[in-house]
This record gives C-alpha cells, structure tokens and sequence, in this order.
C-alpha cells in the first residue's frame, strides 16, 4: 500500500473507542465501515456517532453539510468480510484481550488483501506478538487512540522491529487527516502514555484505600497543582476499572519492575463488584 491510496477504514469493534475511531475517519472523509459481531451493537455505535456529530454542529465544530458528508462515508456491518474486504486501513478495536486480538488479526488477514495495513488500537499488548504468526508481518502496527477520539488529539503510534517504513509513514499521513498529533514509541509493554498514565493512577488508588484523602480532592491535586486536565482517578473511571485492571496486570508481569503496576485490592474488589467507572453507572464517581 503507499500513503496516496488510503481512503478506505474498516474498525473492528463498535463500542467506546471503536465507534470513536469510525467518527474520525468519516469525518476527515475516509470510506469508514464500522464492524461488531451482532448488528445491534453496530447499530448503537452508529447512534452514538450520530449523536457526537450532532453536538459538534450545536457547539460549532461542524458545519450540517460536514456532519451529513460524515455519515455518508460510514456505514455499519455485522459481517467481517463485508466491512475488512477492500480496506486500505483494518484498526482494531476489540477488548484488550490477547488472545482475541490475535485471532481476530488471523481472520483479517485472510480477508484483506496483503498490502492492507493492520493496526491495533491496543494500549499495553505486544504488537509483536500479535504480528509473529501473520503473513507480511511488516504492515503491523500500534493505532493507540485516547477516549474520547472525537476530542483527544494524542495517537500514539506503536512500531515493531519489522513494521516498514512505508507502513510507519502511512500511519503518520493517516493520523495527520484525521486530526490527531502523533508520536512514536517502540514496542514495549504499556508504551509510553499507559505505562506512566497507569503509575499516577494506580498510585491515587492506593492513596484512596489507605485514607489519605477523597477521591476528589486527589483528583483536584494533580488538576490545580500538576495542570492535569483531569484527575486520574475521574480519568480512570472514564477509561473504565476493567481496563486499567487488565492493563495493570499484564504490566506487573511484564515488566522487569512490575512490581509498580501490582494492582491495589480497592480495584479488584470495585471491578468484581461490577463498578467500572462512566460505562456502568459507577466507579470512583457516580455518573
């Protein structure tokens, strides 16, 4: 594939940060095509596009005619054939499982055709795990977009030792349309913003189990005193308890100094209890 045939976006996954992603792609006029594995799910990531674009007109960020234009470029689908055959771009955005990913990146690849670039929006796992049993091993590559993607202008592209450079630049030209500001970090478990985000937030965990203070007023600390644009114990119920669970846990055991990422019993017990932040109703506040 090179940079000036890119026009066509399948995600893989239709919940928070895959129906973000479709939402930025259609918007910055690529063919998107939106894919979960029953059509209810698809249609409810489309809902809650249509309504992120209909607050971006209210609030001046699109005009009607680009919010039209967007949802003339996306379309949902319930087959994975039908929304990975063609694509230039294949972004998966599944849950941060292994051994799901891996498998779901086994069935794309006998789907689309060799040139297509396959990227993971995955915020800890190895790419290079995930590109070690694929054919063309060098079109892997790391999209780690931030929640929510309509707003946050970070993508933390993810490289292995055999993405291609051609890949790599095919990437940066893709984040560029689609708005964002990218860097570039190597493979290694939990990047760059995950393995320090993680630290912060686990760490405000800890002081919250032992009393140290509310959660809001950590929260107001690293706000006010840090300039963070939101505390890390709101961000984590924003990125959800499961998540930041399933990362912690893959870091302590692959990191030489995992020790750091060891999870506290605060969140293992809220996650267990089924409070998982904004998407449950529940976390470290009520929302």
């Amino acid at each position: 594939m090179t940079t000036s045939t890119l026009s066509t976006v399948a995600v893989i996954g239709a919940g928070t940060m895959g129906h973000g992603i479709a939402h930025v792609c259609a918007v910055a006029g690529l063919t998107t095509r939106l894919y979960d594995v029953r059509r209810e799910l698809v249609d409810a990531g489309l809902a809650k596009i249509a309504a992120n674009l209909d607050v971006g007109v209210q609030r001046g960020k699109l005009t009607p005619e680009q919010r039209s234009a967007a949802l003339e470029h996306l379309r949902g689908e319930s087959e994975l054939a039908a929304a990975v055959a063609g694509a230039d771009l294949v972004i998966e955005a599944v849950p941060e499982k292994l051994e799901l990913k891996r498998s779901l990146f086994q069935d794309v690849a006998d789907i689309a055709g060799p040139a297509a670039i396959l990227a993971s929006n995955t915020s800890s796992l190895s790419l290079s795990v995930l590109a070690a049993t694929l054919p063309h091993p060098e079109r892997v590559i790391g999209t780690h977009f931030f929640n929510p993607v309509h707003v946050m202008r970070l993508l933390e592209i993810v490289v292995t030792p055999s993405t291609s450079a051609e890949t790599l630049a095919a990437v940066q030209r893709f984040g560029a349309l689609v708005g964002k500001d990218c860097i570039v970090v190597k493979d290694s478990p939990g990047f760059a913003t995950s393995r320090l985000g993680l630290v912060i937030g686990l760490e405000a965990i800890r002081m919250l189990e032992e009393g140290v203070a509310s959660a809001e007023d950590i929260d107001k600390a690293m706000c006010l005193g840090y300039g963070f644009p939101m505390g890390p114990l709101r961000l984590t119920d924003l990125v959800g308890l499961d998540v930041r669970l399933s990362i912690a846990e893959y870091l302590c055991e692959h990191l030489r100094e995992g020790a750091h990422f060891r999870p506290p019993e605060l969140l293992r017990r809220m996650v267990a209890e089924g409070k998982l932040g904004k998407k449950s109703g529940q976390g470290f506040y009520t929302w």
